[in-house]
């Protein structure tokens, strides 16, 4: 089924990453990259692959960059492989990509993820499996808090190989991107009542409280502790990713508070 699939990635400014991702995409046909104007050396290192087509796209949204990457790029191909510019297809998946026979009724299929820090393999991750491959003209993408979901026209079955979460830029580029997360994330947990939350989200409106919980997770449940120091490193990046969210949630109390107090002077 491989040549009825183009892999479609989002980047910007993903030097550190872009090369490892694309050198496991061989297999297809045509690459899609739109970039939202990167200045490092992204668009260099992309010419360098003879099979890589990449639009330059000024970034609205993530939802509104992966709809225009589906319906406005020409991409040809009946599936689409939606790929984050971090995220690296393994040898197992692309081998059952390759066997894979979908059913008539099938639109979509989810995919599950392994993490890596610092290019370890970590044992567990907090994150969850998400739709990576679909037909094209059953997809759509909509804004969720800080990142985005695909809807997909039809029934959506589970793979069994897996992607590998590999982030390798500088912290400092890291804490950047949080804060960006967690002002969209507080955004979409400020417009939710307590019923509407699921249950980690209800917690996250709590300051504070997700943070220890982040930690102790990755440590103890996902065996985090057993990959020595870079599975404390991802821990310590969930729990600050937590915290950062937590201090945004009290900055709109505290500032609303504020507000409240003004009016009534």
């Amino acid at each position: 089924m491989l040549e009825q699939i183009t892999p479609l990635i989002l980047t910007l400014n993903e030097e550190a990453n872009i090369a490892r991702v694309v050198e496991r995409l061989g297999w297809a046909r045509e690459v899609v990259v739109v970039d939202s104007g990167s200045t490092d050396a992204t668009r260099r290192v992309l010419a360098g692959f003879g099979n890589v087509r990449c639009v330059e796209h000024a970034f609205e949204g993530h939802a509104d960059q992966w709809n225009f990457g589906l319906a406005q790029t020409g991409i040809a191909t009946e599936w689409v492989l939606a790929l984050d510019a971090d995220y690296v297809v393994s040898e197992e998946l692309v081998a059952e990509l390759r066997d894979l026979v979908p059913a008539p009724g099938t639109a979509g299929y989810r995919v599950g993820f392994r993490y890596c820090t610092l290019g370890k393999v970590l044992r567990g991750t907090l994150y969850p499996p998400v739709v990576a491959l679909y037909r094209r003209n059953e997809a759509r993408y909509v804004q969720d808090g800080h990142t985005q979901r695909v809807q997909v026209n039809g029934r959506i079955e589970p793979l069994r190989g897996v992607v590998l979460h590999d982030d390798r830029k500088p912290l400092p580029r890291w804490l950047a991107a949080q804060v960006r997360y967690a002002r969209l994330e507080a955004d979409l947990l400020c417009t939710k009542t307590w019923r509407e939350l699921r249950w980690p989200d209800r917690l996250r409106k709590l300051p504070f409280v997700m943070p220890p919980l982040a930690f102790a997770y990755c440590l103890v449940a996902t065996g985090g502790i057993l990959d020595g120091w870079p599975g404390i490193y991802y821990a310590g990046q969930r729990a600050v990713a937590e915290a950062i969210l937590s201090l945004v949630l009290v900055e709109r109390r505290v500032a609303a508070a504020g507000r409240r107090g003004g009016k009534r002077a």
